[in-house]
């Protein structure tokens, strides 16, 4: 995939997993290896200049699960906090001149290769945000220009950009997506258990 764009791909692995019960839902298996490989795994590599992953609750753990695959990783050390935080925490580990950062969620392992890649493809601007959508909703992983960088580390709580995609609706590129992976993520066990069935 050839761009004239240099892209960063931030990685949001430090949530405390409280719906999961006594288990870190980023660890639990998922296609016979830990959820947050099978994610990161689904990252094509060629589209992105630097992969960071933040990490906050069990760091070692998630370290330690992605060890030898090159990403550079951030701690954040306030994590209990929530996802904005962690938004900062990876921000800050990008170089100067990144373009556009898509931020990825860790407990969204079936986001794959071809719908990231389409995000990536529509990018034209440093304003742009590109936001997958299937049947007519809105989802996850979103591609930020740098034009946002600033205002995305000013945000507070655990509500991660949510808020400036409100603000910033008319920069909004819709990208449509065939597959509801988009939409699913994996906070329960129950979750979990619906996806193997």
């Amino acid at each position: 995939m050839v761009s004239p764009y240099k892209f960063g791909c931030i990685v949001l692995a430090g949530g405390q997993s409280t719906r999961m019960g006594d288990e870190n839902k980023l660890l639990v298996e998922f296609n016979n290896q830990p959820m947050i490989v099978q994610t990161v795994s689904n990252i094509p590599p060629d589209a992105f200049a630097q992969i960071v992953v933040v990490t906050g609750y069990q760091a070692e753990c998630i370290e330690k699960a992605l060890a030898g695959k090159g990403f550079t990783f951030a701690h954040n050390k306030d994590f209990q906090t929530g996802l904005s935080s962690s938004l900062k925490a990876g921000l800050t580990q990008l170089d100067r001149d990144i373009d556009g950062v898509l931020v990825m969620l860790g407990d969204m392992p079936l986001v794959d290769r071809d719908t990231i890649s389409q995000l990536v493809k529509r990018f034209e601007f440093r304003d742009d945000i590109c936001v997958p959508v299937f049947n007519k909703q809105r989802g996850n992983p979103v591609l930020w220009g740098r034009d946002y960088f600033d205002e995305m580390c000013q945000l507070n709580g655990d509500v991660g950009a949510k808020v400036l995609l409100e603000k910033y609706g008319v920069s909004i590129k819709k990208v449509s997506v065939d597959n509801q992976s988009v939409l699913r993520d994996f906070d329960t066990k129950l979750s979990l258990n619906i996806m193997h069935t």
